[in-house]
């Protein structure tokens, strides 16, 4: 299939979208005193809603290597916002779960990241239902 400059478009909306989703919640996440990365360990043990997330498990939803998920649950646990708990039935898991500290920052960040997603939501859509007009039906 030849893309057309109306495909283009579409994609470079979308991406530019992203894009500004993206370098806001940098600054939000720099603002707060956590890096991006960070961040995303925070966000992601907050989403495990309870159920215990292993280390290993969180560096597969990261998509990082498991050192690189030490090294940011290191920094972590150091400025109070996440621990590490060994596994009560097996000694080679570690579950990782939030601080009261971290839980309070996850919740102030998750709804600074939200209206910001709110807010570029027009052209996401917009850049996505462009596509969606243009792609031939599956």
């Amino acid at each position: 299939m030849v893309m057309d400059a109306e495909r283009f478009r579409g994609l470079a909306g979308f991406r530019q979208g992203l894009r500004r989703f993206l370098a806001a919640s940098e600054q939000i996440s720099r603002e707060a005193g956590v890096t991006p990365q960070q961040y995303q360990v925070l966000l992601a043990i907050k989403a495990a809603d309870g159920r215990e997330l292993a280390m290993k498990d969180l560096a597969e939803e990261l998509l990082l290597a498991p050192h690189a998920a030490v090294q940011l649950m290191d920094r972590l646990e150091k400025a109070g916002l996440a621990e590490r708990r060994p596994s009560e039935r097996d000694r080679r898991f570690v579950f990782v779960a939030l601080t009261p500290k971290g839980d309070a920052l996850i919740n102030e960040l998750g709804e600074r990241h939200l209206e910001e997603m709110l807010r570029q939501e027009p052209q996401l859509r917009s850049s996505l239902n462009r596509l969606r007009r243009l792609s031939p039906s599956p």
